[in-house]
Protein backbone atom coordinates (compact mmCIF):
# COMPACT_ATOMS: atom_id res chain seq x y z
CA UNK A 1 0.00 0.00 0.00
CA UNK A 2 1.13 3.78 -0.75
CA UNK A 3 1.83 4.22 2.72
CA UNK A 4 4.16 1.65 3.29
CA UNK A 5 6.37 4.03 1.18
CA UNK A 6 6.71 6.47 3.69
CA UNK A 7 8.94 6.63 6.45
CA UNK A 8 7.21 7.95 9.58
CA UNK A 9 9.30 10.85 11.25
CA UNK A 10 10.89 11.04 14.60
CA UNK A 11 8.85 12.09 17.02
CA UNK A 12 10.68 15.45 18.77
CA UNK A 13 11.10 14.57 22.64
CA UNK A 14 8.31 16.79 24.50
CA UNK A 15 11.12 17.70 27.29
CA UNK A 16 14.71 18.23 27.42
CA UNK A 17 17.79 18.38 30.20
CA UNK A 18 17.10 22.24 31.35
CA UNK A 19 14.97 21.07 34.36
CA UNK A 20 18.36 19.60 35.98
CA UNK A 21 20.64 22.45 34.10
CA UNK A 22 23.64 20.41 34.44
CA UNK A 23 25.70 16.68 33.64
CA UNK A 24 28.23 15.48 35.93
CA UNK A 25 29.77 12.54 34.04
CA UNK A 26 31.40 12.83 30.48
CA UNK A 27 34.64 12.38 28.51
CA UNK A 28 34.97 15.56 26.92
CA UNK A 29 38.38 17.15 27.27
CA UNK A 30 40.17 15.84 23.96
CA UNK A 31 42.93 13.37 23.95
CA UNK A 32 43.42 12.41 27.20
CA UNK A 33 41.03 9.00 27.90
CA UNK A 34 39.20 7.00 25.77
CA UNK A 35 36.25 9.68 25.10
CA UNK A 36 36.34 12.68 22.69
CA UNK A 37 39.57 12.23 20.75
CA UNK A 38 40.18 15.92 19.64
CA UNK A 39 38.68 19.63 20.12
CA UNK A 40 36.52 19.64 17.36
CA UNK A 41 35.02 15.98 18.39
CA UNK A 42 34.87 18.07 21.85
CA UNK A 43 32.83 20.89 20.63
CA UNK A 44 30.58 18.69 18.65
CA UNK A 45 29.58 16.52 21.52
CA UNK A 46 29.18 19.82 24.02
CA UNK A 47 27.12 21.12 21.27
CA UNK A 48 24.53 18.73 20.93
CA UNK A 49 24.27 18.68 24.91
CA UNK A 50 23.38 22.33 24.98
CA UNK A 51 20.84 21.25 22.62
CA UNK A 52 19.33 19.09 24.94
CA UNK A 53 18.96 21.80 27.75
CA UNK A 54 22.11 21.42 29.30
CA UNK A 55 23.64 24.62 31.11
CA UNK A 56 26.31 23.41 32.56
CA UNK A 57 28.57 20.31 32.16
CA UNK A 58 31.24 18.65 34.83
CA UNK A 59 33.61 16.77 32.65
CA UNK A 60 35.11 13.87 34.15
CA UNK A 61 38.39 12.60 32.28
CA UNK A 62 38.85 8.52 33.65
CA UNK A 63 41.90 8.55 36.26
CA UNK A 64 43.09 4.55 36.54
CA UNK A 65 46.98 3.43 36.97
CA UNK A 66 47.29 0.95 34.53
CA UNK A 67 44.99 2.82 30.96
CA UNK A 68 44.32 6.05 31.86
CA UNK A 69 47.15 8.12 34.01
CA UNK A 70 45.53 11.49 34.29
CA UNK A 71 46.43 14.30 36.99
CA UNK A 72 44.77 16.72 38.21
CA UNK A 73 47.70 18.75 36.49
CA UNK A 74 46.91 17.11 33.21
CA UNK A 75 43.15 17.43 33.51
CA UNK A 76 43.16 20.97 34.84
CA UNK A 77 45.46 21.93 31.54
CA UNK A 78 43.01 20.07 29.40
CA UNK A 79 40.12 22.19 30.90
CA UNK A 80 41.43 25.36 29.80
CA UNK A 81 42.50 24.17 26.38
CA UNK A 82 39.01 23.26 26.16
CA UNK A 83 37.71 26.29 27.40
CA UNK A 84 39.41 28.95 25.52
CA UNK A 85 38.28 26.70 22.33
CA UNK A 86 34.57 27.44 23.51
CA UNK A 87 35.78 31.08 23.80
CA UNK A 88 36.77 31.82 20.27
CA UNK A 89 34.32 29.75 18.56
CA UNK A 90 31.68 32.05 20.82
CA UNK A 91 30.18 29.06 22.65
CA UNK A 92 28.73 30.46 25.91
CA UNK A 93 28.26 27.20 28.18
CA UNK A 94 29.67 26.79 31.82
CA UNK A 95 32.71 23.89 31.49
CA UNK A 96 34.06 22.59 34.69
CA UNK A 97 36.13 19.00 35.54
CA UNK A 98 36.42 16.46 38.13
CA UNK A 99 37.38 13.07 37.01
CA UNK A 100 35.89 9.74 37.25
CA UNK A 101 38.19 7.40 39.82
CA UNK A 102 38.89 3.81 39.41
CA UNK A 103 38.76 1.99 42.61
CA UNK A 104 42.81 1.06 42.86
CA UNK A 105 45.98 1.70 45.22
CA UNK A 106 46.26 4.92 43.43
CA UNK A 107 43.17 6.11 44.23
CA UNK A 108 43.46 5.15 48.06
CA UNK A 109 46.94 7.07 47.31
CA UNK A 110 45.37 9.94 46.05
CA UNK A 111 42.39 10.38 48.92
CA UNK A 112 45.23 10.28 51.89
CA UNK A 113 46.60 13.42 49.54
CA UNK A 114 43.74 15.20 49.28
CA UNK A 115 44.53 15.33 45.89
CA UNK A 116 41.01 15.01 44.32
CA UNK A 117 38.80 16.43 41.65
CA UNK A 118 35.40 16.80 43.12
CA UNK A 119 31.83 17.24 41.46
CA UNK A 120 30.14 20.62 42.85
CA UNK A 121 33.03 20.99 45.77
CA UNK A 122 32.62 17.48 47.55
CA UNK A 123 31.13 14.66 45.19
CA UNK A 124 34.00 12.51 44.37
CA UNK A 125 32.69 10.32 41.52
CA UNK A 126 34.34 7.03 41.14
CA UNK A 127 34.09 3.50 39.51
CA UNK A 128 34.22 -0.11 40.01
CA UNK A 129 35.93 -3.21 38.18
CA UNK A 130 32.94 -4.29 35.62
CA UNK A 131 34.03 -7.84 36.43
CA UNK A 132 35.09 -8.32 39.91
CA UNK A 133 33.34 -7.46 42.96
CA UNK A 134 35.52 -5.20 45.00
CA UNK A 135 36.31 -6.46 48.58
CA UNK A 136 37.11 -3.34 50.12
CA UNK A 137 33.96 -1.04 48.47
CA UNK A 138 32.51 -0.21 51.91
CA UNK A 139 36.43 0.59 53.52
CA UNK A 140 36.53 3.40 50.82
CA UNK A 141 33.06 4.52 50.73
CA UNK A 142 34.26 4.72 54.39
CA UNK A 143 37.85 6.74 53.64
CA UNK A 144 35.95 8.94 51.37
CA UNK A 145 33.69 10.28 54.18
CA UNK A 146 36.20 10.29 56.53
CA UNK A 147 38.45 12.60 54.39
CA UNK A 148 35.47 14.77 54.32
CA UNK A 149 34.12 14.39 50.99
CA UNK A 150 30.78 12.59 49.41
CA UNK A 151 31.64 9.08 47.50
CA UNK A 152 29.15 9.29 43.87
CA UNK A 153 29.38 5.85 42.30
CA UNK A 154 29.29 5.99 38.80
CA UNK A 155 26.52 3.96 36.76
CA UNK A 156 25.98 1.36 39.84
CA UNK A 157 23.75 -0.41 36.95
CA UNK A 158 26.01 -1.52 34.85
CA UNK A 159 27.86 -3.89 37.61
CA UNK A 160 26.75 -7.21 36.42
CA UNK A 161 27.84 -8.52 40.21
CA UNK A 162 25.37 -6.34 41.79
CA UNK A 163 22.55 -7.11 39.62
CA UNK A 164 21.46 -9.85 41.17
CA UNK A 165 19.12 -7.98 44.18
CA UNK A 166 17.79 -4.45 44.53
CA UNK A 167 19.14 -4.70 48.16
CA UNK A 168 22.84 -4.52 46.92
CA UNK A 169 22.28 -0.81 45.67
CA UNK A 170 20.40 -0.25 48.68
CA UNK A 171 22.84 -1.20 50.96
CA UNK A 172 25.45 0.69 48.82
CA UNK A 173 23.30 3.91 49.41
CA UNK A 174 22.36 3.30 52.95
CA UNK A 175 26.13 3.55 53.43
CA UNK A 176 26.29 6.73 52.63
CA UNK A 177 27.38 6.71 48.96
CA UNK A 178 25.45 8.49 46.58
CA UNK A 179 24.36 6.70 43.27
CA UNK A 180 24.44 7.91 39.70
CA UNK A 181 23.17 6.61 36.64
CA UNK A 182 23.87 6.77 33.02
CA UNK A 183 20.21 8.12 31.38
CA UNK A 184 21.01 6.07 28.56
CA UNK A 185 20.86 2.46 30.62
CA UNK A 186 17.20 3.37 30.48
CA UNK A 187 17.27 3.33 26.53
CA UNK A 188 18.58 -0.50 26.92
CA UNK A 189 21.59 0.91 25.39
CA UNK A 190 24.21 -1.27 27.76
CA UNK A 191 21.64 -4.43 27.00
CA UNK A 192 18.55 -5.62 28.18
CA UNK A 193 19.54 -7.11 31.99
CA UNK A 194 21.15 -3.21 32.72
CA UNK A 195 18.19 -1.46 31.34
CA UNK A 196 15.93 -3.64 33.29
CA UNK A 197 17.94 -2.67 36.86
CA UNK A 198 18.03 0.70 35.93
CA UNK A 199 14.20 0.94 35.84
CA UNK A 200 14.48 -0.71 38.97
CA UNK A 201 16.49 1.64 40.49
CA UNK A 202 13.99 4.28 39.39
CA UNK A 203 10.82 2.61 40.85
CA UNK A 204 13.16 2.15 44.55
CA UNK A 205 13.90 5.59 44.51
CA UNK A 206 17.28 5.22 44.55
CA UNK A 207 19.13 7.50 41.63
CA UNK A 208 20.37 9.96 43.44
CA UNK A 209 21.48 12.06 39.75
CA UNK A 210 21.76 10.71 36.37
CA UNK A 211 24.57 11.59 33.58
CA UNK A 212 25.00 11.22 30.21
CA UNK A 213 28.50 9.52 30.67
CA UNK A 214 29.37 11.10 27.36
CA UNK A 215 32.41 9.67 24.94
CA UNK A 216 31.12 9.75 21.57
CA UNK A 217 28.37 11.12 18.73
CA UNK A 218 26.66 7.39 19.67
CA UNK A 219 26.13 8.60 22.96
CA UNK A 220 24.48 11.94 22.22
CA UNK A 221 22.57 9.72 19.38
CA UNK A 222 21.50 7.81 22.31
CA UNK A 223 21.15 10.43 24.88
CA UNK A 224 18.55 11.99 22.51
CA UNK A 225 16.88 9.07 21.98
CA UNK A 226 16.31 8.59 26.13
CA UNK A 227 14.00 11.71 26.27
CA UNK A 228 11.72 9.80 25.08
CA UNK A 229 11.27 6.86 27.17
CA UNK A 230 9.02 7.03 30.27
CA UNK A 231 11.35 6.32 32.40
CA UNK A 232 13.72 9.14 31.54
CA UNK A 233 10.59 11.15 31.57
CA UNK A 234 9.50 10.00 35.39
CA UNK A 235 13.40 11.27 36.46
CA UNK A 236 13.26 14.53 34.62
CA UNK A 237 9.61 15.89 35.86
CA UNK A 238 8.72 13.80 39.26
CA UNK A 239 11.71 13.02 40.94
CA UNK A 240 13.99 14.89 42.97
CA UNK A 241 17.52 14.77 41.19
CA UNK A 242 20.43 16.68 42.78
CA UNK A 243 22.12 17.82 39.15
CA UNK A 244 21.26 21.41 39.66
CA UNK A 245 22.65 21.05 43.08
CA UNK A 246 26.13 20.68 41.49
Amino acid sequence: MLFNLFKKKDKKPEIDFSSIKTDLHSHLIPGIDDGAQDMDESITLITRMMDFGFKKIVTTPHIMADYYRNTTDIILKGLDGLRNELSVRNIHVEVEAAAEYYLDETFENRLDKGDILTVGGKYVLFELSFVNYPKNLFDIIEKIKDKGYTPLLAHPERYPYLSSAIENYQQIKESGCYLQLNTISLTGYYGKLTQKIAEEMVDNILVDFIGSDMHRMKHADMLYQSLKMPYVHRLLTEYQLQNELV
